[in-house]
């Protein structure tokens, strides 16, 4: 029968294994094209909505400050890779989108980041991989009513 200390000891689990995945993502992406996971993170964002983000939405999608999107976005810029866009109708809010630089330029990324994960989690089967991300999935899910709950 599981209990809370059953329940402790897979959420400090998870939590290792999180933690030392994403560390090594970090370093592989530092190694392999200098740059950092936050930026990686908002290049993914940027590259699912090709019509560009509100910043504002930016920060809401990445779950990170205005300040933080607005100095990754700062330097995605000076280098080429994405480009600020007047949102009509309101001239304080800006979008952001990929340029075709920055579109290839996450490609390349993207794929190294698929190779370095199927590695990583190279342990488990595709159904078993399968399997536990719907499972974490309707944790997020129920964890995400209950912060809506909690809101109101």
């Amino acid at each position: 029968m599981t209990n809370a200390k059953d329940r402790l000891r897979l959420w400090l689990r998870l939590l290792k294994v999180t933690r030392g995945i994403e560390s090594r993502l970090r370093d592989a992406l530092r190694r392999e094209f200098d740059t950092t996971l936050p930026r990686f993170d908002m290049m993914a964002a940027l590259s699912r909505h090709p019509d560009g983000l509100k910043m504002s939405a930016l920060s809401g999608v990445l779950r990170v400050s205005n300040g933080n999107v607005t100095g990754i976005v700062d330097r995605l810029s000076a280098e080429g890779l994405a480009e600020r866009m007047p949102v009509p109708g309101d001239r304080r809010a800006m979008m952001v989108r990929l340029t075709a630089a920055g579109q290839a330029e996450f490609a390349r990324q993207a794929e190294a980041h698929e190779g370095w994960v199927d590695d990583l989690l190279g342990d488990f089967t595709a159904e078993e991989a399968r399997a536990l991300a719907t499972r974490l999935m309707q944790l997020a899910e129920t964890q995400d009513k209950q912060e809506m709950t909690d809101a109101l």
